[in-house]
C-alpha cells in the first residue's frame, strides 16, 4: 500500500504496479510466508503516448527514489516499449494502445496483472487474462510478445518452484496466437 500511495502521488493518468512485485506478494501470502520475499524491483508501468522520452521515465524514477529510497523502483512508459523492444529482444513490435493492452503482453499469465489505487483509496485490478493463473500459482507462457526462449530463460532465472514450492509450471512455452 505504501508503494501504491507513492505511485499514485505522481498524478499519472494511467498507471499500475504489477508483474513480479504483485506476483511475489500474492504467492508469499498463499504460501503463508511471514515476511515478504525480497523484490528485485517494483515495476511502475504507465501509459503516456504524449511523451515517449527516456527522460520522462528517468524523472519519474528519480522522484520515486527521493520519496521512497528504500524501494527498488523501475519505471516504464508502456507507450514507448516499441521504440526499444527490437534492440533488446531481437524483433520489432507494434506500438501499444493502452496500459491494459501492455499488461496483456507481459511474459507469463500469472505476472500479466497490475494494480493501482484510485482517488478513493480503492484497489483496482488490471488483469486482461484474468487472475486464475496468479491465484492458482501457475506459470504459463504468454506468447503475445515473449518468445519461447525468453520464457525458458525467465523460468530458470526466477526459480519459481524453488521460491514457492506449490507453484505449478507448464514445461513448454505456448505457441504464439494465430492471426
Amino acid at each position: 500500500m505504501h508503494a501504491l500511495r507513492i505511485a499514485r502521488s505522481l498524478g499519472l493518468a494511467s498507471w499500475c504496479i504489477g508483474a513480479g512485485a504483485l506476483r511475489n506478494a500474492v504467492w508469499d501470502h498463499l504460501h503463508g510466508y511471514p515476511a515478504p520475499s525480497r523484490l528485485a524491483d517494483i515495476d511502475l508501468a504507465y501509459f503516456d503516448p504524449e511523451n515517449l522520452t527516456q527522460q520522462q521515465d528517468d524523472a519519474l524514477l528519480a522522484t520515486l527514489q527521493s520519496m521512497a529510497p528504500d524501494l527498488p523502483w523501475e519505471v516504464t512508459n508502456q507507450a514507448a516499449v516499441h521504440l526499444w523492444f527490437g534492440s533488446h529482444f531481437g524483433y520489432a513490435v507494434e506500438p501499444l494502445r493502452s496500459l491494459a493492452e501492455a499488461v496483456a503482453t507481459w511474459p507469463e499469465y500469472a505476472t500479466a496483472v497490475g494494480i493501482y489505487l484510485d482517488d478513493a483509496d480503492r484497489l483496482r485490478i488490471i488483469a486482461p487474462h484474468g487472475l486464475q493463473d496468479l491465484l492458482q500459482m501457475r506459470i504459463r507462457h504468454n506468447p503475445v510478445r515473449a518468445s519461447a526462449e525468453t520464457y525458458r530463460q525467465r523460468t530458470l532465472q526466477k526459480r519459481y518452484q524453488e521460491r514457492w514450492p506449490d507453484v505449478v509450471m507448464d514445461p513448454e512455452p505456448s505457441a504464439p496466437p494465430t492471426q
